[in-house]
């Protein structure tokens, strides 16, 4: 379909050249399945809830065909980028919507990944803390030791001393083999679901009539959890650039293998839960569990721990949006890299102990940005590079203009949806102590 960009003498050689080490496709597949399931985390736990806000066959198709969306616009960021010449997602903003496009790719990369930064901060404090004193009921009483079950110190300590260390390294693709260990620690989450679900207390189960629904009053909600538990776009420019030969071809195999393992993931963990807790499923799947179990225990350590390779990616992009917006022209500075690295990581750390839920603010700015960078961007962007010969209802450019459409509509969904919250406040049973 895109021969001719394969051949053609812009093929990103800046992003690699900014590398010092290239990283093999299993690295750059490992890189891109953890940024999916890590970036998508806040929401990938929700997907048991949202199959049955959808009705569990509607729930199946949308996880499909959302990932295959998700797979075209991953790649056609890279495509855009072929097509104008540009070395970052900035760039390529710019050249097809001048200095506002610009702004607009910023600030929603900015506050998507800053916004995770925060919530997995978040995440770090309500998990571990709670195993630990699960585990150790009495560790609170003994002096030092205690702090182990202290919120605060736990987010401190682990960002400070495992998060930061992995957010200073420049390349990317150094974070294969810790993604690697994280992507492990998710398989023992949705093995952990998946064992104790179906050994629950009957108490705990939803009702069994329920199971096989086909259609449900709130599929729009469904329709946003789910495209922001495949959303990595952010990351797509800079995982291309960690490639040792940095092809569209090669990008697509790493594409297609990294959305099928979290479509894999996504499936094994909603369909088993849901079947299990049907009209009683939370928000967060883990909540259906109780405190006690020890294997959900595990899976709730692992969740956590799975922050810390989480959260410098996350980084990266905050990172990077800020040098190539401020310092385009610029060299590599060891000192600006050190800065930015340590205010970013401080102001989301400050946020995550300040507060135990970002509420509100962080589904505008994680819904709304998510959509914005997956759908609507990409597609808006690659209608424009285009030839223009081609009208809007050709062939080549009609599904991007569907899928920007669609993006639109779930962006004024999530913000609506979001308002309305906040007027209506509700939420899932929340661990902060």
């Amino acid at each position: 379909m895109h021969s001719n960009l394969r051949e053609s003498s812009i093929d990103l050689d800046a992003l690699s050249a900014k590398r010092t080490f290239g990283g093999n496709v299993f690295d750059s597949v490992a890189n891109m399945a953890n940024s999916i399931l890590g970036a998508g985390k806040l929401y990938l736990y929700r997907l048991p809830y949202a199959v049955s806000q959808a009705g569990f066959f509607t729930g199946l198709v949308l996880l499909v065909v959302l990932c295959a969306v998700t797979d075209w616009t991953i790649r056609l960021i890279v495509i855009n980028a072929k097509l104008s010449g540009a070395n970052s997602y900035l760039d390529i903003m710019d050249r097809c919507f001048g200095s506002s496009g610009r702004a607009a790719v910023s600030f929603f990369q900015f506050t998507f990944a800053f916004g995770g930064m925060c919530a997995f901060g978040i995440i770090i404090g309500d998990t571990i803390p709670h195993v630990i004193r699960s585990v150790f009921p009495t560790l609170y009483t003994i002096p030092v030791l205690s702090l182990l079950t202290n919120r605060q110190f736990v987010i401190a300590i682990c960002t400070i001393c495992v998060s930061y260390p992995l957010s200073l390294h420049r390349d990317i693709h150094k974070l294969s083999r810790a993604s690697g260990l994280a992507l492990i620690s998710m398989l023992i989450i949705v093995i952990a679901v998946c064992t104790r679900g179906p050994q629950v207390s009957p108490a705990l189960k939803g009702d069994p009539s329920k199971r096989f629904s086909f259609i449900e009053p709130g599929i729009f909600q469904a329709v946003g959890v789910i495209s922001f538990a495949f959303v990595c776009h952010h990351n797509s420019l800079l995982i291309y650039g960690s490639l040792r030969k940095p092809t569209l071809d090669r990008f697509a195999r790493v594409t297609h293998i990294s959305t099928l393992v979290s479509l894999v993931a996504c499936c094994t963990l909603a369909i088993p839960a849901y079947l299990v807790f049907t009209d009683e499923t939370q928000g967060n799947i883990l909540n259906n569990f109780p405190s006690d179990d020890t294997l959900i225990n595990i899976a709730r350590f692992c969740f956590g721990l799975n922050m810390f390779t989480t959260l410098p990616l996350e980084l990266f992009v905050c990172r990077e949006v800020i040098e190539d917006y401020f310092f385009s022209d610029e060299g590599f500075s060891p000192q600006r890299h050190f800065f930015f690295t340590s205010v970013i990581l401080i102001a989301a750390l400050f946020v995550s102990l300040i507060t135990c839920d970002l509420g509100v603010a962080l589904e505008i700015t994680g819904g709304v940005s998510a959509t914005a960078l997956a759908y609507i961007f990409p597609t808006a962007c690659y209608i424009i590079l285009i030839d223009p010969k081609y009208p809007w209802h050709s062939r080549k450019k009609l599904p991007a203009v569907c899928c920007c459409a669609f993006g639109a509509t779930v962006m004024i969904m999530s913000l609506g949806q979001a308002l309305a919250k906040s007027w209506t406040p509700e939420g899932d049973p929340k661990i902060c102590v």
